[in-house]
């Protein structure tokens, strides 16, 4: 749209309105309702047709129509879940001693990891009994004697395969224990 001297005009990104006093080229000087002279590029300038505001153009439209589009059914998102993820073990015992007890006051460490083992074997039981076939025992890192102690655990049963678990995921303190329905244990 060409912009003429006597135009009402508008700036895009300021609220400036004012006439038009001289145009040369792509410099348009215009004059606001205050009587202050601004310089703007032709492309800052919009032309308002017949006193009209941005405001009342973008106002100005089909409210019902923007609610009838904005309450169409869309398509819902199906979260994709990478095969990785599909296939890990939903089932996690924290072997960590401030997750059993709520005081460990009074107990030696052999206590300690008598009640911990005590845990896993029962939580290895009732995963048997299920058919849960993946479980994570999270054991930490420390000083390995609980892991050790586990994996002597595991090693009685013959329907179990126990490996370290997901890096990624549990870092270096837990196992991952693959249990198979189909041998006795």
């Amino acid at each position: 749209m060409k912009i003429k001297v006597g135009d009402t005009v508008e700036t895009i990104d300021d609220a400036i309105v004012g006439k038009v006093i001289k145009v040369s080229g792509d410099l348009i000087i215009i004059e606001d309702t205050s009587g202050f002279e601004f310089q703007f590029s032709k492309n800052e300038l919009i032309v308002t047709a017949a006193n009209k505001t941005i405001e009342k153009a973008i106002f100005n439209i089909d409210l019902e129509s923007v609610k009838q589009e904005k309450e169409t059914q869309k398509k819902k998102a199906t979260t994709v879940v990478k095969p990785k993820e599909r296939h890990a073990p939903k089932f996690e015992v924290d072997l960590h001693i401030h997750h059993l007890t709520d005081s460990t006051k009074g107990m030696t460490n052999f206590d300690m990891l008598n009640l911990q083992l005590d845990t896993a074997r029962r939580q290895l039981e009732f995963a048997i009994r299920k058919r849960i076939p993946k479980m994570v025992f999270i054991h930490g890192v420390g000083e390995g004697v609980l892991r050790q102690e586990l994996e002597t655990l595991l090693g009685r049963y013959n329907n179990v395969k126990y490996y370290d678990a997901d890096y990624k995921t549990y870092g270096l303190g837990a196992t991952e224990v693959r249990i198979f329905q189909n041998i006795e244990p």
